[in-house]
């Protein structure tokens, strides 16, 4: 019944949405072909600069979407057989720029940069960025999903290209070489959607070439011009790309002893075209030098933690993007290398080969093909896995696409503690992606089936969401279901046995003068209801919010809450065994406020301070979230971030405070040399851990980490492991 009413809504969509075409441009460039090589300087004194065309006069994204900017930005265009070249101009009401860091891949928010976008397909959905800022620190991102929001926003992706910057009076300016094998696109296109953003901490004015509403993502891909080649462009071979690396551990455990292992692998790229690209690696290490944030968790349910993997990265919205990312989605790729041992604990396992064939095919086609086969681990009763997943995207109407993906786990061999329920997991599913061509509405529906040994009826999963937003109202309606037998081992799920409709309506105030740049008032009222138990309606959650953006750029919240849940098991948030849970088949009805206030970022010493206090359940929780950072510019950020949960629950559940700290220290000796050390205190887990790495970046793409890991049992100060990492890696072009 839930698939055929999906289908007919989907049919319905299609039916409105057959007419859309992407928004006409009115904003053109036109690169016109040189043939010599710029010679990167940094100084635009060559004589060819002055035939080039620019994109300027720049509108304000913020404080207002209806004024050009104060300080404009000029931005020119050549380009060669090989290289795009962009020449930079940017005017500044001085030189007292925002700064945190010299390390590469920075977040553009909160300090002075500038960003560059192109869309190489036309199609309004995927992105290439690059960006600079005023001391010429560089960073490069991947964008998907239309830019809708942050989680299509992928800055782990490396990619060669050069620039070189210059300071001058009031403002900065410098030239960019991007390869145009870097990039894919179709041969013999003539026309990229372009675009650009800045941001000026001085005058607190944020910039973009093309006019974007205030109320959509300034990332995003529904606003654009066009970047006009003057011949189309040819073929462009990406180079065969081999990435070898040696990486060696010494460690100390307190249950094994001492040990050392070296490893060695590699992970090649072999381009297919101007579009396609095949990515094979062997042995591959993913041993972590970067480390994830601690966190306290009072839910009942898993976190989702992103994907730092290299090898993951590329074209990773094709396979990760399914379902959503609040319920359910098919495929997560950091299931793969990690399995239960016999006791239930989730350990390492290691990864033997990978191969991944993605890219662009003809006619807005997005094809991706995934294989990783991991290692069996006899000892920790651990089967080898044949990991398998099939993409396949099609562009419809404007921003819109179709999706289908299926993934495949299956045990290699018949191990005799593989429980034949565990043989192999099969999961199908069929999204579609909705985006207007303003983006006014925008949506996703989806489909998804799964299959296993022994599995049950209710193994599926569909849902929907569908929103409307303009720069003063917006509302939506989410909806998810889960069948109480679904399975996807490769994906991420919530919970399972549900039907979920979250609706939600905003509206937003502009003032025109005064402290404030705008006011946002949300209500969102949520339901719960449980299929496998008749439909029992087991949570509900009203929220009432008000925010508020200031023209200094800091920011104010405040949340009422009322939630409803029926246990089904015993709960016990405090995570002390010695206290009584709260049992199954009980409701709590709570309430909570909660208050958020971000400070200027523009200053030295920037805070957010989160505090909250209400009903938990059947007892009471005061809580406070708070992060300070101290900027000593442009080498050193020292942070600290903590939160603390006071919970009091009558007797016999107990009290308990939790609380978590986490001292961190940034300090970048160059452009290419960078240190960090992270402390992190949970006295919920008996957890201290210090995290030390060096990284050395001494050639493009190439880089020498140094990482120490100290890991302490809090109470007795027993050292429970002890480790120290070398990792060497070299992207070699042939």
């Amino acid at each position: 019944m839930i698939s055929h009413k999906f289908s007919g809504l989907l049919g319905l969509i299609f039916l409105l949405l057959s007419q859309w075409t992407l928004a006409q441009n009115t904003q053109k460039v036109t690169v016109f072909k040189i043939d010599q090589p710029i010679v990167l300087d940094g100084l635009i004194d060559e004589d060819v600069w002055k035939k080039a065309e620019s994109a300027q006069n720049f509108y304000q994204y913020f404080p207002t979407d209806s004024l050009h900017a104060a300080y404009d930005t000029k931005i020119s265009f050549l380009y060669d057989d090989a290289n795009l070249y962009i020449a930079l101009e940017v005017t500044t009401p001085g030189d007292n720029y925002v700064i945190p860091s010299l390390k590469r891949d920075y977040r553009a928010g909160n300090n002075d940069n500038i960003s560059l976008v192109f869309d190489t397909f036309n199609d309004g959905i995927n992105a290439y960025l690059f960006g600079v800022n005023p001391l010429g620190v560089m960073r490069e991102a991947l964008i998907a999903g239309g830019g809708n929001d942050l989680r299509n926003f992928t800055t782990s992706w490396d990619v060669k290209w050069r620039s070189e910057i210059h300071l001058k009076e009031k403002g900065y300016y410098g030239e960019i070489i991007i390869p145009l094998n870097s990039l894919k696109f179709k041969p013999g296109s003539q026309v990229w959607r372009f675009n650009s953003y800045r941001f000026d901490m001085q005058s607190g004015e944020t910039t973009t070439w093309a006019n974007i509403p205030q109320n959509q993502q300034i990332f995003g891909l529904a606003f654009m011009g066009d970047l006009v080649f003057e011949y189309p462009l040819g073929q462009s071979r990406t180079p065969l790309a081999i990435v070898p690396f040696v990486n060696g551990i010494a460690e100390k455990g307190a249950d094994f002893g001492r040990g050392q292992t070296v490893s060695v692998g590699a992970d090649a790229k072999i381009p297919l075209g101007n579009s396609m690209n095949l990515d094979l690696t062997y042995r591959p290490d993913f041993s972590n030098v970067e480390i994830d944030d601690q966190v306290t968790n009072l839910t009942r349910f898993e976190l989702l933690m992103p994907e730092r993997r290299q090898f993951f990265i590329d074209n990773n919205d094709l396979f990760g993007n399914y379902g959503n990312s609040q319920d359910v989605n098919p495929f997560f790729s950091r299931r793969i290398g990690l399995a239960k041992d016999q006791d239930g604990n989730t350990i390492e396992n290691k990864i033997n080969t990978g191969a991944r064939f993605s890219g662009n095919l003809s006619n807005g086609w997005r094809l991706g093909l995934l294989h990783i086969q991991t290692e069996a681990d006899q000892e920790n009763e651990i089967s080898g896995n044949n990991n398998s997943v099939f993409a396949l995207q099609k562009q419809v109407f404007a921003r819109s696409s179709i999706s289908l993906i299926a993934v495949q786990r299956a045990t290699i061999s018949g191990d005799e503690f593989t429980e034949e329920a565990d043989r192999y997991n099969r999961v199908i599913g069929l999204d579609y992606n909705l985006a207007s061509e303003d983006n006014k509405w925008t949506g996703k529906f989806y489909y998804i089936h799964t299959e296993s040994p022994e599995i049950g009826p209710h193994s599926g999963a569909a849902g929907g969401n569908l929103e409307y937003l303009t720069k003063n109202f917006g509302a939506g309606l989410r909806v998810s279901y889960v069948g109480e037998d679904y399975r996807a081992d490769l994906g991420y799920t919530r919970r399972y046995d549900f039907l979920v409709v979250r609706p939600y309506i905003q509206y937003n105030i502009w003032p025109q003068k005064g402290a404030f740049n705008r006011h946002e008032i949300r209500f969102s009222p949520n339901k719960l209801w449980r299929p496998g138990m008749d439909y029992q309606n087991t949570d509900r959650n009203t929220s009432l919010s008000w925010e508020a953006s200031m023209n200094d750029l800091s920011k104010w919240q405040i949340r009422a809450t009322q939630r409803y849940t029926y246990l089904t098991d015993d709960f016990n948030p405090t995570g002390n065994d010695e206290n009584l849970p709260i049992p199954a088949q009980t409701g709590h009805t709570y309430t909570e406020v909660e208050l958020e206030y971000q400070s200027d970022p523009r200053k030295s010493l920037f805070y957010t301070l989160k505090p909250s206090s209400g009903e938990f359940y059947n007892g009471w929780r005061n809580a406070l979230q708070a992060r300070i950072s101290l900027r000593m510019q442009p080498k050193t950020t020292i942070s600290v971030q903590t939160e603390y949960n006071q919970l009091l629950f009558p007797q016999p559940y107990g009290d308990a405070t939790l609380f978590f700290i986490s001292p961190k220290l940034d300090y970048t000796f160059s452009k290419s040399v960078f240190w960090s050390a992270t402390a992190q205190y949970n006295n919920s887990g008996d957890y201290l851990g210090v995290n030390a790495r060096l990284q050395w970046r001494f050639a493009p793409l190439s880089d020498l980490f140094v990482v120490y890991n100290d890991q302490y049992q809090w109470t007795d100060w027993l050292p429970k492991y002890r480790s120290i990492n070398l990792k060497l890696s070299y992207w070699l072009n042939i």
